[in-house]
């Protein structure tokens, strides 16, 4: 869906006002890439893009829950080296709420957004969990 959006606000830049035609090809194209062979997506799937608002009012909408599970799991990852020590650190965290930025509340627990490591430790548990299922 992220590709999606990048094409939308792209081709808006680019070209103006699209129709919904357009926005349906970039629809499908980039469901179609995602999907592979695994699902077979008709011509009428195209306007299915429509259903989703903040495709149109916000752009970069979909990445925030790319961001938001990475840093989960990242956290995840933290907890399994961490262990118990770990719990009360996340405690505090999520007692915060949105008070401040996820980077200004996780550098108090010496946690830096900007470390590829951190970033890493996420995408470990993700292959992690694809070793198992394989």
């Amino acid at each position: 869906m992220n590709r999606f959006e990048q094409l939308m606000h792209e081709g808006r830049r680019k070209h103006g006002e699209l129709s919904s035609e357009r926005l349906s090809e970039y629809w499908l194209s980039t469901q179609r890439a995602m999907f592979g062979d695994s699902v077979n997506l008709s011509d009428d799937y195209g306007i299915w893009w429509s259903y989703i608002p903040h495709f149109l009012s916000t752009p970069g909408y979909v990445y925030s829950y790319a961001f938001g599970e990475l840093l989960v799991l990242a956290l995840y990852g933290l907890y399994q080296k961490e262990g118990e020590t770990f719990i009360e650190k996340y405690l505090e965290l999520l007692s915060r709420g949105g008070s401040k930025s996820p980077y200004e509340m996780l550098k108090t627990f010496n946690i830096d957004l900007d470390s590829p490591e951190f970033w890493l430790s996420g995408l470990t548990v993700i292959e992690d969990m694809l070793a198992k299922v394989e």
